[in-house]
């Protein structure tokens, strides 16, 4: 699988072009402020066919770009509906400080809208698109409809995990914004994360790339919750499911 990223914007937000392939179709997830160009550019570079655009959840540093990325090419957009509003009501998933910025790049102007095509995701979803299996978590707690992106692998290439704002390198996804819930990204974490092997790569909506195996040793996040799972026994996983 080809699998290509770029930080894009103020806000450093990872944006993803998944491929089988050079030469064949693709999918662009997470397209925020100023991708555009680096999205253009790797398209040409590897001679792909964007056939969609994948979001994490509906935070506008993730998805500034997908009007006009899917605008451009006739291309669908996939979103979960619980974070739908926010595609024309950005300010209300942010922060007083985050909105003031957003109206200081924008001169408080901002156009915001959804694409003309814009399909729900589903906890479980298979999406079989540009030659992809990408099964799709629900996985709230940073947004309501934040959900993750898995590929199960093949031979020797690893499973990958784009985890958007959920988990990060050494952290997780901020929970006091509005629509944030902190019990919900508990639970995402121990019913999402915890379950997937250790050599899971993790392909985060900020920062560095890991491994599941690496944040289940070293994230406090999950290291607490593998915590309590060894020390309150089985049961402690499954409490306020």
């Amino acid at each position: 699988m080809l699998v290509v990223g770029f930080p894009a914007g103020p806000w450093g937000t990872n944006c993803y072009v998944l491929a089988r392939s050079a030469g064949e179709q693709c999918v662009i997830v997470d397209p925020g402020k100023d991708s555009a160009s680096g999205i253009d550019d790797i398209i040409r570079q590897h001679g792909l066919a964007p056939v969609a655009v994948i979001l994490t959840h509906g935070h506008i540093d993730h998805v500034w770009s997908v009007v006009p990325v899917c605008g451009a090419r006739g291309i669908p957009a996939y979103l979960h509906p619980s974070d739908r509003a926010l595609l024309t009501d950005p300010g209300a998933g942010l922060s007083g400080e985050s909105r003031r910025m957003l109206a200081s790049m924008t001169g408080g102007t901002l156009e915001a809208a959804e694409p003309d095509d814009l399909r729900e995701l589903t906890d479980g979803l298979v999406l079989e698109i540009a030659g992809l299996d990408l099964v799709v978590d629900h996985a709230p707690g940073h947004t309501a409809g934040s959900v993750m992106f898995r590929t199960a692998g093949d031979g020797d290439v690893p499973p990958v995990l784009l985890s958007g704002d959920v988990l990060f390198e050494g952290s997780i996804g901020r929970t006091d914004l509005p629509g944030g819930d902190h019990a919900s990204m508990l639970r995402s974490l121990r019913v999402k994360i915890l379950p997937l092997g250790d050599e899971t790569v993790v392909l985060p909506g900020h920062g560095n790339s890991t491994t599941i195996g690496r944040e289940r040793a070293n994230n406090p996040y999950v290291t607490a919750l593998l915590s309590r799972s060894v020390d309150a026994g089985p049961a402690a996983q499954t409490r306020g499911m």
